[in-house]
């Protein structure tokens, strides 16, 4: 949820981090609360970037845009983003608004290699302000959705000195995140608002849903497209059946005295049944071979589509192939039950 604390209510910065302090404590205090922080922004919400110097590094020119993120203690737990290495902001250093920061891992990997030589390391936003000691590394967040990759990113206090250009920073418009099992009914809602409005019954409460909407919000053109491929997928696999039942049928049709003469001359019925099941087989083989070479090369046309699985994941691969042999199997053993009843008198005597 979000809530906006206007200047025009409380101006001083430090009332401010106070009253947002006292919120999020009101809402731990619920029942079945397991976690509760403060962020802006939150995943998948548009955000801002800055620079990131890190002090022990040289720069031949401007460094690129990273996301920037403000957050209380206690995000990362109500959130579920694991913390790498080091520790996470404390009331202390953001009431007393001072000079530490976090990073995200792929930002610690890009400029020191490894996450745990982050810690101690420090950082600034612009070649002016105050370094900023870094206490720990995040993991990385998908910030602009499930189906794109995680920026690189740097964390900051809700509160700081000198930060772009402005002497006292606060964030006034922030949201809160809270973990328990009641997240999402109406009486869960109904315990929050009172727990706000019992700090300052002015405060609207905004923008309230579930991490669960805002997924599913993220992944909809993508599961939507993987919906609409699967259908198309599943009417493609059962007219490939309905073709091979087809062709095996009208083969056993006519065979037909060719089966009655092989019954004649003392051929089992199971040697016939596994004759049509076996041309099946080489079928489905061949068309699992074709079907192989197309996917292998339309699979970068749906990369984008794929959420942490490569185009090349050998465990798909084997497992659709098998699962369509299956099917090719099963669609051939039911014209083959036909050729073991063949009547070798009436097949003979219909020719």
């Amino acid at each position: 949820m979000r809530i906006s604390i206007p200047e025009s209510q409380v101006k001083d910065p430090d009332a401010t981090i106070q009253l947002e302090q006292a919120i999020l404590e009101k809402i731990r205090a619920i029942p079945e609360v397991a976690a509760a922080g403060i962020a802006t922004p939150i995943p998948t919400e548009p955000g801002g970037g800055s620079q990131v110097y890190a002090r022990d590094q040289t720069y031949q020119s401007v460094p690129p845009l990273r996301r920037s993120k403000f957050l209380s203690p206690g995000l990362l737990s109500a959130l579920g983003t694991r913390l790498i290495v080091g520790r996470e902001f404390t009331w202390t250093e953001t009431n007393e608004r001072r000079p530490v920061a976090m990073v995200s891992e792929n930002l610690a990997r890009e400029l020191w290699k490894d996450p745990r030589a982050a810690i101690g390391k420090q950082i600034r936003d612009d070649l002016t302000g105050p370094w900023r000691e870094i206490v720990g590394v995040v993991g990385d967040m998908r910030d602009d959705g499930m189906g794109e990759k995680a920026p690189a990113a740097a964390y900051y206090p809700l509160a700081m000195n000198h930060f772009l250009g402005s002497a006292v920073v606060v964030r006034r418009t922030v949201y809160y995140v809270v973990r328990s099992k009641r997240a999402g009914s109406q009486g869960f809602l109904s315990d929050v608002q009172k727990a706000v409005w019992s700090v300052n019954p002015s405060l609207p409460l905004a923008s309230v849903r579930t991490l669960e909407e805002i997924y599913d919000k993220s992944m909809a053109l993508t599961s939507f497209t993987l919906v609409m491929l699967a259908i198309a997928g599943a009417m493609a696999v059962l007219i490939g059946l309905v073709g091979i039942y087809g062709v095996i049928s009208y083969s056993v049709s006519q065979r037909r005295r060719e089966m009655g003469i092989r019954l004649a001359l003392g051929a089992q019925p199971r040697e016939l049944t596994r004759l049509f099941i076996t041309r099946g087989f080489v079928l489905a083989l061949i068309g699992v071979a074709f079907g192989l070479a197309g996917s292998i090369a339309l699979t970068r046309v749906l990369r984008s589509l794929l959420f942490e699985v490569n185009r090349f994941d050998p465990m798909t691969y084997v497992a659709v192939s098998l699962g369509l042999i299956g099917a090719v199997m099963l669609a051939s053993y039911i014209p083959a039950l036909r050729a073991r009843r063949v009547d070798p008198i009436e097949a003979l005597r219909s020719e």
